[in-house]
């Protein structure tokens, strides 16, 4: 009936052909290609050959009479199915006779070199395959089924649609067929095998219409639903849900683009069985729609006025390929035949392939019968293809009933509005292999599949490369929220304000006050006996050494650097050699004066002050030199370091290794040693003999610190703020113990007990025999003589001024 209108419009149109009328011969193919092929064969062979007539007998016994002149055949219009048309283009293209069709989208029909006379109103499937795979992606899914009807449009449809998918990593679980020679139990053993696999909730059907109703009634006798996404051989008809509303509910289908012509629905309505009699289907169709029969003469009650009319949406293509032709015969006309308002001689045949390639291939025109809001051209590709456009349904229940509902449409790129699909505002189905991993998680692919896959998660340290690959940041680096990049950790080290440096700097304050106080109290007292007695000279170097000590705490409490690790590196050993090579000069000149006189008076050398301070100096300059050597070996400088199981967290640290740093003060080490050995040789020797026994106890109490400090100093290495914290109290502990045990004593004697601070409290005594004059020539008068016994031997040589 469209076509039969189309036609009636263009005839009363007196811009299109001019004098000229359109006829149609119109043949039911009845969706099969065999027999549609059999149906040309006979229109073909009419239109080229006068047919001999004594071939027919009348049913009266005469011979059949034909008209000489042969029925003109420009051009055909159709077939709907793929199938039908390829059969019919293949025969067509031998007489060259242009064929458009309204309804055919196989993608093989776009193939010139085998249709080279074929053109359609309609796109080709692989449009609508890419809209569906976009569909698929736009809610992320990807592992679905497939099923396909037997035939051109189902496969190749499939086959395209299979290549969009992968491009798009999208994966088949399972893809079956059907076909017009299945029953209901093959029916039902694609919806079984549809349900061996469970994770592809979505099926994807490029299917004819009765193929898509037979798979729904299936799934309803199985009480099993999917999530259909459907071609256009479903769209949007009603006959196709008929009886399986509830199954088919929440399905997208695809539906070339039409909108309803409103002239043609008046037409419509207003045609019965009586006024239509050049169609031979109607009276089938109107015995259909309202279930009667003429046979009964109850069908003359019913009217097409009343009820609601739904035209299916190819009836837009069958009118503009109606159009299309005509548009066509008309520009061929006015270029062959100007200002002649009937046929000419050049177009009496029409030259199929000039027809075809000059006129049809470029005809140009605004859809007929479109709304004013529309806008829609009709026009061919150079393979004869119509313009890919195509409406979104989504088939749901609203207001107790069933319908479809528009929710976007496609145009080179898919637009949809999902606040109109129910399930997409709940909860939208997951068809998925597997599940998606978590934002720390990568995949591992399975063999062959690249939709299935195991989530493992990467290590807190490492961030995402991609969807496959954890990628470690480094040391010092850790990942951002999102997982795609590092971000550097800010380093930790000990910062002033920490209690962990608050206890250490308040102990060295108070240490290098207190050695400050001392340092001053024995400036001012330079010249008493007391001072002069403990050896002025070395006592200056001890307490230089103290305040290094407790100066070391600023050191090592101070943000890393270059030049605070150098001056770590110095600062440490240089700081104990200063304190313990002044004590090991004074214990080992005490032992030399003692253990050097075995008979009458003889004086050791080098116990002279200058001396001293010269030895001092030379114990130093060795650790000096382990330093430099240590520096050059090892250049000073700035670290991150970290730990296996605690990688967020990154120290600032010295480069050096402890290692290295223990190694360093082995050398005091060596002097703390031979200072406790001299100490515990001299331990005997009488006070005025300075402070030997102070000394010992300075000696003891320095071993005991240091034995404790060191395995300290190893087993709190895993946390440096509490290694440092105990560096800088052992270190400061050494210094205390010299201030305290040395210096104490003659302290309270200067400030409190100043009548002992006298030359005079030394009591005076007659030499011993064994004494020689020069000696006590050398050692002035005999006020100054103190006699001195030392582990049971006298000895001599012990005035307060030589000391």
């Amino acid at each position: 009936e469209a076509m039969l209108f189309a036609l009636d419009e263009i005839n009363k149109d007196g811009s299109i052909l001019p004098g000229v009328k359109l006829g149609a011969h119109i043949l039911d193919t009845c969706s099969k290609d065999t027999y549609a092929l059999e149906q040309s064969l006979d229109f073909v062979r009419a239109s080229l050959t006068r047919v001999d007539g004594s071939e027919h007998i009348c049913p009266d016994g005469s011979y059949a009479v034909h008209d000489d002149v042969p029925t003109a055949i420009t051009g055909v219009i159709g077939g709907s199915y793929s199938d039908v048309s390829i059969q019919v283009a293949n025969l067509l293209r031998l007489f060259q006779i242009p064929q458009i069709s309204y309804a055919s989208t196989s993608a093989k029909l776009s193939d010139k070199s085998r249709y080279d006379y074929f053109a359609r109103t309609v796109p080709p499937d692989f449009y609508q395959a890419k809209a569906m795979a976009e569909i698929l992606r736009f809610f992320n899914w990807t592992y679905v089924s497939t099923v396909a009807s037997e035939g051109d449009y189902g496969e190749t449809g499939i086959e395209a649609f299979e290549q969009e998918a992968r491009m798009r990593n999208i994966c088949i679980a399972t893809s079956e067929k059907v076909g017009r020679s299945m029953n209901k139990k093959t029916y039902d053993g694609v919806v079984r095998a549809l349900l061996q696999k469970p994770n592809a909730r979505v099926v994807v059907l490029f299917t004819r219409s009765e193929d898509a109703r037979e798979l729904l009634a299936a799934a309803q006798r199985a009480n099993m639903s999917f999530t259909w996404v459907a071609s256009d051989g479903w769209g949007a008809l009603e006959s196709v849900v008929a009886g399986s509303e509830a199954v088919a509910e929440g399905a997208i289908t695809i539906e070339l683009a039409a909108y309803p012509i409103k002239e043609f629905a008046a037409y419509f309505r207003n045609l019965n069985p009586y006024n239509n009699s050049r169609n031979p289907w109607f009276r089938e169709f109107w015995e259909q729609k309202f279930k009667c029969s003429f046979h009964t003469q109850d069908c003359s009650w019913y009217s097409l006025k009343t009820g609601k009319f739904e035209p299916e949406s190819k009836i837009t293509f069958v009118i503009n390929a109606v159009y299309a032709m005509a548009h066509s015969l008309h520009n061929m006309h006015q270029a062959l035949c100007p200002n002649v308002t009937k046929l000419c001689d050049a177009m009496k045949p029409v030259n199929g392939k000039r027809f075809y390639k000059d006129f049809i291939l470029n005809v140009n025109f605004d859809a007929p019968f479109r709304p004013a809001d529309t806008k829609s051209i009709v026009r061919f590709d150079r393979y004869g293809d119509g313009i890919g456009r195509y409406n979104i349904f989504n088939y749901h229940r609203m207001d107790g009933r069933y319908w479809y509902q528009k929710v976007g449409y496609w145009a080179e790129g898919l637009t949809l509005n999902t606040s109109l699909i129910p399930w997409a505002e709940t909860s939208i189905p997951v068809s998925q292999c597997s599940d998606p991993c978590k934002k720390n998680e990568i995949k591992s692919m399975q063999p062959g599949d690249i939709c299935c896959w195991i989530c493992i998660p990467c290590q807190p340290y490492e961030y995402l490369l991609d969807e496959f690959t954890c990628m470690d940041c480094g040391l010092g680096y850790w990942p951002n929220e999102t997982l795609n990049g590092c971000y550097e950790l800010p380093q930790e080290y000990i910062r002033w304000k920490d209690v962990w440096a608050i206890g250490p700097v308040t102990i060295s304050c108070l240490g290098f006050i207190s050695t400050l106080f001392v340092f001053g109290v024995f400036m001012k007292n330079n010249d008493t006996p007391i001072v002069k007695a403990s050896g002025r000279e070395l006592c200056y170097i001890l307490l230089t050494g103290v305040l290094m000590c407790y100066s070391m705490t600023f050191i090592f409490i101070a943000k890393p650097s270059t030049e605070v690790c150098t001056l770590r590196r110095l600062g440490l050993g240089t700081s104990f050699a200063v304190c313990y090579s002044a004590l090991l000069t004074k214990t080992n000149r005490i032992a030399r004066i003692f253990s050097g006189v075995k008979e009458g008076v003889q004086r050791p050398r080098f116990i002279s002050p200058t001396s001293q301070v010269v030895i001092c100096m030379a114990l130093i300059s060795c650790q000096l030199i382990i330093v430099i050597i240590w520096l050059l070996v090892e250049t000073p400088g700035t670290g991150k370091e970290t730990e296996p199981d605690k990688r967020y967290i990154v120290t600032l640290k010295c480069n050096n290794r402890d290692s290295n740093m223990l190694i360093s003060l082995t050398y005091n080490v060596l002097l703390i040693v031979l200072c406790t050995v001299y100490a515990f040789k001299t331990r005997k020797c009488p006070e005025n003999f300075n402070e030997a026994k102070f000394i010992g106890f300075t000696m003891y109490t320095t071993c005991i610190i240091w034995l404790a400090f060191l395995p300290i100093f190893y087993v709190t290495s895993s946390d440096y703020r509490v290694q440092t914290t105990t560096m800088c109290i052992s270190v400061s502990l050494s210094g205390t113990v010299v201030l305290g045990c040395l210096f104490t004593p003659k302290l309270h004697i200067i400030l409190f007990q100043p009548q002992k601070n006298v030359a005079s409290h030394r009591v005076g005594t007659t030499r011993f025999s064994v004494a020689a004059a020069s000696s006590s020539q050398s050692h002035g008068s005999a006020s100054q003589y103190v006699p001195t016994v030392c582990n049971g031997r006298e000895v001599v040589d012990s005035t307060t001024s030589s000391l």
